[in-house]
């Protein structure tokens, strides 16, 4: 099969009428067979599009069926391609796992005799270590939510207490938890048990664990609950555990932003974005003695493989902490 440029990047011509059609049930498999995310079947979708875009020829006719006819030398020019516009090796991972899953599953169903991709050996992510942030940082990084419910209660500002309140016990939960963003955003209040210190989260594909935390959390989320959450709840509240200014259960954006300002508030950390908790997490619990398999199961990492980066980053602050103290280092 003869391939074509591919599509400039940003620009992905919609596929022919039958490769749509077999991405829709595909989307569905994604959806109620596989659990994916709505994000996940997004991206997706987007990578197997660009595929076609690039087998069947932008601009080409639309009629051809891209799917049904890619082969492995398609596919290592397709790759080719994506490497000379210097995608980063994550995109191209997760392009080339999107279309193994896709390919794999058309053979399943008949649409295919055989798979393509099997042969296809996918470049490996980049290994960058996660930005964590050192004990005394994180204690300073709840301090200073703290300062902000007594300013605010200082002010009067109720809503502002409250909402401040509230961003304290994400804080403290995320730290103590490990949960991802997503998982904190989606407890409803029941799912938190203060006399067991144990939260229900509900990670990628709805696989559901239970997860303690400690004290200082405890005692957030009690504030919250009894003190803060009654001056933001209305109609709207439903179950939902973190609520936002006009008492709608909290986004992820929004609770992305929390953890954005709280880490941009501390100026002494290249720690950022939504997971910065969750790898700070991880790592204080291997400094401090635990087990992987235990790290394992508080992150929700399907894999063991998927948990080991924290080793080296503990490993790292180890060396790091040996070459200021030794006098020999």
């Amino acid at each position: 099969m003869t391939s074509a440029s591919p599509p400039r990047r940003g620009a992905v011509p919609p596929a022919s009428a039958r490769d749509e059609a077999w991405l829709e049930a595909f989307a569905e498999h994604l959806r109620h067979g596989l659990g994916r995310s709505p994000r996940t079947v997004t991206a997706y979708l987007t990578d197997l599009r660009h595929l076609a875009a690039h087998a069947a020829g932008a601009g080409e006719d639309a009629s051809a069926n891209a799917f049904a006819e890619v082969d492995t030398e398609d596919l290592r020019r397709w790759l080719a391609a994506m490497r000379e516009e210097g995608l980063a090796r994550a995109t191209l991972a997760r392009r080339v796992a999107a279309v193994r899953t896709f390919l794999a599953w058309l053979v399943r169903q008949g649409l295919r005799p055989t798979d393509p991709a099997l042969r296809l050996s996918a470049p490996a992510p980049d290994a960058r270590l996660p930005h964590v942030l050192h004990r005394a940082q994180a204690d300073r990084l709840i301090a200073l939510a703290e300062e902000r419910v007594h300013a605010a209660r200082a002010a009067r500002d109720r809503p502002a207490a409250a909402v401040a309140a509230r961003d304290v016990a994400v804080l403290e939960l995320l730290y103590a938890t490990g949960a991802r963003v997503a998982e904190v955003a989606a407890l409803d209040v029941d799912d938190v048990d203060l006399d067991r210190r144990t939260a229900l989260l509900t990670g990628k594909g709805d696989r559901q664990r239970t997860v303690p935390f400690g004290a200082p959390a405890a005692a957030a989320l009690d504030r919250w609950l009894r003190v803060a959450r009654p001056i933001l709840a209305a109609e709207r509240s439903g179950a939902a555990l973190f609520l936002g200014v006009r008492g709608g259960r909290v986004g992820v954006r929004q609770v992305r932003a929390v953890v954005d300002a709280g880490l941009e508030a501390l100026g002494d950390t290249a720690a950022r974005g939504p997971h910065a908790l969750r790898h700070t997490a991880a790592t204080h619990l291997l400094d401090g003695g635990a087990d992987l398999r235990t790290v394992q199961e508080m992150l929700g990492h399907a894999s063991l493989r998927t948990t080991q980066v924290y080793t080296h980053v503990s490993i790292d602050r180890l060396r790091e902490g040996y070459r200021q103290a030794h006098p020999r280092a």
